[in-house]
């Protein structure tokens, strides 16, 4: 094979591998939404844990990075994804452990485990909008 030839299978074959990579990492890495109106839910409970998820050292993770907080309700406990924690503080978002919230979002599965993307959340006084779904 001469060299130019050998260049263009490498070529081909990097761009493909490429293609591989992306297709892999699931629909939101392909900028896929994964917010289902139809799933969509509303549960009130207190916030028993609160968690930063970075990515991509985390992004195995629930798949989503930002601030996550486990919802306990009077039948379960959920981890719910309330969004990138840059756009939290632009609004000014304070959860904390022992926060009673209602959290209007849908349910989605992530890794094999049941997750709830906020699309509001209401503590006291205040309600945040996540999404406009």
């Amino acid at each position: 094979m001469t060299p130019s030839a050998r260049q263009a299978v490498s070529a081909v074959v990097f761009v493909a591998l490429g293609f591989a990579s992306i297709a892999a990492q699931g629909p939101q890495a392909r900028g896929q939404r994964m917010y289902t109106p139809a799933t969509e839910t509303t549960l009130t409970g207190t916030v028993a844990a609160v968690e930063t998820v970075t990515r991509p050292a985390q992004a195995g993770r629930r798949g989503l990075g930002g601030l996550h907080v486990t919802l306990k309700t009077s039948g379960e406990s959920i981890v719910v994804h309330l969004g990138p924690t840059a756009f939290l503080t632009e609004q000014k978002v304070a959860v904390a452990e022992g926060d009673s919230v209602e959290v209007v979002g849908a349910r989605v599965t992530i890794d094999g485990e049941p997750v709830l993307l906020a699309r509001t959340v209401k503590k006291g006084d205040n309600t945040w909008t996540m999404s406009d779904e």
